[in-house]
């Protein structure tokens, strides 16, 4: 089965470089056009069913996408939901800085193993229960580059923009990696604004000298 990862669209957040994680920030209308714009460049697939972290800029761009290629309302899954970043939520990068100079501990901030483990057996379940199907999960930067962190671990994986699209392939019971920024969305990227880890200091720090980068 085909598993395609959708990172939400814009967000005023986003644009102002604050740190979201699990605050529930809805997008702007930059994100809706987003959404929008991937999903008529899905259309020209065919799908089956779509799933969305229950965060509402993931909802509503989940929402925008089912109506671009034809499917039902999207179905809320809470472990799809984005990597807590604790005490650096609301934070853009100079006020990280300030308040966690360095590799300074942020409290409440999931590690990636932690976002992987709940991520990962969520997007197996939902394999599971669509074999021999394409489905259309919507979710975010920090899940996803968690999820490829598994799934193509010595992979060097770049910018995750909002309204990218990434696919896996489920079988035997394991996901492979067919394409990072998959061709069917290379059209947005002409109206990418910024690298994930430009948008995320926290994303920046761990992914320094890492191959999760």
């Amino acid at each position: 089965m085909l598993l395609y990862l959708v990172r939400h669209g814009e967000t005023d957040w986003n644009r102002a470089r604050r740190i979201q994680g699990s605050t529930d920030i809805p997008l702007n209308d930059t994100g809706r056009g987003q959404a929008a714009a991937t999903g008529r460049l899905l259309a020209r697939r065919d799908w089956d069913a779509i799933y969305s972290s229950p965060l509402s800029r993931a909802f509503e761009t989940a929402s925008i996408i089912a109506g671009e290629v034809g499917l039902d309302a999207p179905e809320r899954v809470d472990a799809l939901v984005e990597r807590h970043y604790g005490e650096a939520e609301g934070l853009a990068d100079p006020e990280l800085a300030r308040r966690f100079p360095g590799d300074t501990p942020v409290p409440g901030r999931e590690t990636r193993e932690e976002v992987a483990a709940r991520a990962m057996p969520a997007l197996l379940e939902l394999a599971e229960r669509h074999p021999d199907q394409a489905i259309i999960v919507v979710g975010h930067g920090g899940f996803i580059r968690a999820v490829l962190g598994v799934v193509d671990p010595h992979g060097t994986h770049g910018m995750i923009t909002n309204g990218s699209v990434h696919s896996l392939r489920h079988d035997n019971g394991a996901f492979s990696l067919i394409a990072f920024d998959d061709p069917i969305e290379a059209e947005s990227l002409e109206s990418a604004i910024e690298n994930l880890e430009d948008q995320n200091a926290v994303e920046q720090r761990d992914s320094a000298g890492s191959v999760l980068r």
